[in-house]
């Protein structure tokens, strides 16, 4: 079969379609909090650290390194070419999310540990995205395998 025909029946499953669906947003989450209006006190954007007052949307207090873990999150839009690594980055990503609510749960969100930085409306974000991204990513991979 000639490389033309392999690639016209190529086909996207629906695991690889969310994974770049998420991708994409994690990756317009992360450039939408470097923007003014969008995200709040711009001015007070720090580094890292608690210590930070920008806030996305008004909700979600925000750093540099918080806005560039979104952007990195955006290789769901690389994961999603390949159907394993689709399910590698919902899963993974995923656990690391609820490992980020945990933290986040956990430490005094006013203290030098709050690195990130993270607030209540974060963790709770993060912990809906740590169950979505996992259920789907074993739903879907799942639903391929039968």
């Amino acid at each position: 079969m000639a490389q033309a025909q392999r690639a016209a029946v190529r086909t996207t499953s629906p695991l690889q379609k969310v994974a770049g669906a998420v991708g994409a947003v994690f990756l317009l989450i992360g450039v939408l909090g470097f923007v003014p209006g969008i995200t709040s006190r711009l001015g007070d954007l720090s580094f890292a650290g608690h210590e930070s007052n920008a806030e996305l949307l008004g909700l979600f207090q925000v750093s540099v390194l918080h806005n560039v873990v979104h952007l990195l999150f955006g290789v769901g839009l690389i994961a999603a070419k390949r159907f394993d690594h689709s399910k590698l980055f919902l899963i993974g990503g995923g656990i690391t999310y609820l490992a980020l609510t945990a933290f986040g749960f956990v430490i005094d969100l006013g203290s030098k540990v709050n690195f990130v930085p993270v607030n209540t409306a974060d963790n709770f974000l993060h912990l809906g995205l740590g169950v979505a991204m996992v259920g789907l990513g074993v739903a879907l991979s799942r639903d391929a395998a039968n």
